[in-house]
């Protein structure tokens, strides 16, 4: 069966003259506007700052951060090559998680390493074409994602996503939300609850704006609300991304994708995982292993400039959480579907 035609209405990230150009995910859902990474230090501010985020977005993002990184032709290969490997570095710590974003790094150092290029111009040439390879490989795993998944879903069902995990999160039409989105195209009908996502709403902000961009039917719910959903019976499946899946099949993931997994569990829903080839690290024998973000206090205590808690509140902030492999019904991936560790 090939995969149905889905047109996006946006762009999450282009390369277009020499500069990577994103969609600031920031401003969403009131305003449509773009930033332009002109330098290697532009993204790595725009992977900090969360204007381009999702694990393969952040990924592609950064294997073009790699080509800006070389800025000036007339420099030395020597000199290039160990700015190469101070940016690497930097790089890869602007959000530890996701493991995308470290591939993608590690395959362009790679890529640097065993170029026969003689001066600077040529070494951004070849890791320019490395980094276009990258995005086009991410687009179709995507692709294919969305085409192994879909006869998961059938007509009428009622699915749960959490945080965003559609094209807002990769280059291509997303993870998690591309089987939804060859189902539509194909006609098949299927109704979508997103939670808001506390505490940076992206379920609200970001998942619900393209979801309605689409025109996929979709409500908004409270991330309190989805436990009354699951005891009223109006949830058929969960589906969520990943941002880095251990060799035992462990998930990293948003920080609230845990509750679900325990609520689908518990009433009998699956519990699926959608993720490219890219987030699995075979390295890592289990998720213990995985470096959790914290981020900023204000972005539990504050909603944009509005401080919601009192001063001084002691705050804890971490991006993600951990699903054992044994809450998971199954892994989408570019592959194929993985049984999870979950029984029945």
């Amino acid at each position: 069966m090939s995969n149905p035609e889905v047109q996006m209405t946006f762009q999450t990230l282009a390369w277009r003259d020499g500069a990577l150009e994103l969609l600031d995910q920031r401003a969403l859902p009131t305003r449509v506007t773009t930033v332009t990474c002109a330098g290697v230090m532009d993204v790595f501010e725009a992977i900090r700052n969360l204007t381009v985020r999702g694990a393969p977005a952040i990924g592609v993002a950064a294997a073009y951060g790699m080509v800006l990184s070389i800025s000036d032709a007339a420099a030395s290969l020597e000199r290039v090559r160990a700015q190469l490997d101070e940016d690497a570095r930097r790089l890869k710590a602007a959000r530890p998680t996701a493991v995308n974003l470290m591939w993608a790094v590690d395959r362009m150092m790679r890529a640097a390493a065993a170029s026969d290029a003689y001066d600077a111009a040529g070494l951004r040439d070849h890791l320019e074409r490395e980094a276009i390879a990258i995005h086009r490989e991410d687009q179709a795993m995507c692709r294919k994602i969305g085409e192994i998944g879909l006869p998961l879903f059938i007509d009428g069902m009622n699915i749960l996503t959490h945080c965003n995990a559609g094209a807002l999160a990769t280059s291509g039409i997303g993870t998690a939300l591309a089987p939804i989105y060859c189902a539509h195209a194909r006609g098949v009908r299927l109704h979508v609850f997103a939670d808001e996502t506390r505490p940076v709403w992206q379920g609200a902000r970001l998942t619900m704006w393209e979801l309605m961009q689409q025109g996929v039917p979709c409500t908004l719910i409270t991330d309190n609300t989805a436990a009354s959903l699951f005891a009223k019976q109006r949830i058929d499946a969960v589906i969520v991304g990943a941002d880095r899946i251990a060799a035992n099949g462990d998930v990293v993931n948003k920080i609230g994708t845990y509750n679900l997994a325990v609520l689908a569990v518990h009433h009998g829903v699956p519990f699926y995982v959608a993720a490219p080839t890219s987030t699995f690290d075979p390295a890592l024998p289990n998720g213990r292993h995985i470096p959790i973000e914290e981020r900023s206090s204000t972005e539990v205590s504050n909603v944009g400039p509005v401080r919601l808690a009192p001063p001084g509140a002691k705050i804890y902030s971490p991006a993600f959480d951990l699903t054992p492999s044994d809450l998971v019904t199954a892994i989408i991936s570019d592959q194929g579907i993985t049984p999870g560790g979950r029984d029945g």
